[in-house]
């Protein structure tokens, strides 16, 4: 039952205002990839430019395209050159007032075969994502958790803060995912204690790791890296803790990148293991469905 392929993900320091720079540098990351053998790459959160939401202002709109927009021609472009698919990150203007935090799956020459806006919003300190981005639709034929086809199986894309919730994980599971696809962007408050940081990023790495097991599935994080300084002030802002990885269906790390190491990080994973793992551990036959409704409440106080 063995179906392997190739995956990358790709961690990137974005340093520049110019959009096609970062785009321009991201594509070498990913022909390093593509030469390494890779036939499924992942590009990190809103790839295409800095992480401007640690601030609330509006000009930063300015920086949102249409989804077929020139972030989507460059990746569209550059998937069907090299012959891969390819999900890409970005900040779509849906309609006049209606943002969203989107992620494209591209397939090649057949351009992109399904997207996927993020459904759950942060509001935190250097993370105001509630006042750029819309939550995504529950339903619709490309949208809420649904997974993606595309030649080398059904993508489950999920975005960033997604990462953190195990109903979203478990719907696309449940949806007939073959992976777990996550770009990210996320990374320490430098004034943090350093006891602090080693507990947020050993948080993030085990509740993602923690998908992989209780789906039996592989999981895929594409993270920033480097420091990017506050559109405010230049002495504060976030420190972007990289770490890509990619995992097995039972949590194993296939390959890590360290915190500040920028470039593409490749794992051959075997997708038929998923099934033998199933087997193993039936958590989709245990469950007790008759039992969750108060799961689709807000608390039960």
């Amino acid at each position: 039952m063995s179906r392997t392929i190739v995956a990358a993900v790709i961690q990137q320091a974005i340093s520049s205002n110019n959009k096609m720079q970062n785009l321009r540098e991201t594509a070498e990351h990913v022909r390093d990839a593509v030469e390494e053998g890779a036939e499924l790459v992942v590009l990190q959160e809103l790839h295409a430019s800095r992480y401007f939401c640690q601030t609330e202002d509006p000009e930063f709109f300015d920086l949102a395209e249409e989804l077929n927009g020139e972030t989507q021609a460059f990746c569209c472009e550059l998937a069907a050159e090299l012959d891969i698919v390819l999900v890409m990150s970005g900040f779509e203007r849906r309609a006049a007032g209606l943002y969203h935090n989107t992620a494209q799956i591209i397939d090649g020459e057949e351009g992109v075969v399904g997207i996927y806006r993020k459904m759950h919003i942060p509001d935190d300190p250097g993370f105001y994502e509630k006042f750029y981005f819309t939550p995504g639709d529950a339903d619709g034929e490309c949208h809420g958790f649904k997974p993606v086809q595309t030649r080398l199986g059904k993508l489950g894309v999920l975005v960033c803060w997604d990462q953190w919730y195990p109903e979203a994980a478990r719907l696309m599971a449940m949806a007939g995912a073959d992976l777990l696809i996550y770009p990210t962007a996320i990374g320490w408050d430098p004034e943090d204690e350093e006891e602090e940081q080693d507990r947020q990023l050993d948080a993030w790495l085990t509740i993602q790791r923690a998908h992989a097991v209780a789906n039996g599935l592989p999981v895929l994080v594409a993270n920033r890296t480097g420091f990017e300084a506050s559109p405010e002030d230049d002495e504060s802002g976030i420190e972007f803790w990289g770490t890509s990885f990619i995992a097995g269906p039972q949590g194993e790390l296939l390959v890590s990148a360290n915190v500040e190491e920028e470039g593409a990080y490749l794992a051959e994973i075997d997708l038929g293991r998923s099934e033998g793992v199933r087997r193993m551990w039936p958590y989709f036959r245990d469950r007790r469905v008759d039992a969750y409704g108060n799961l689709v409440k807000r608390w039960l106080k």
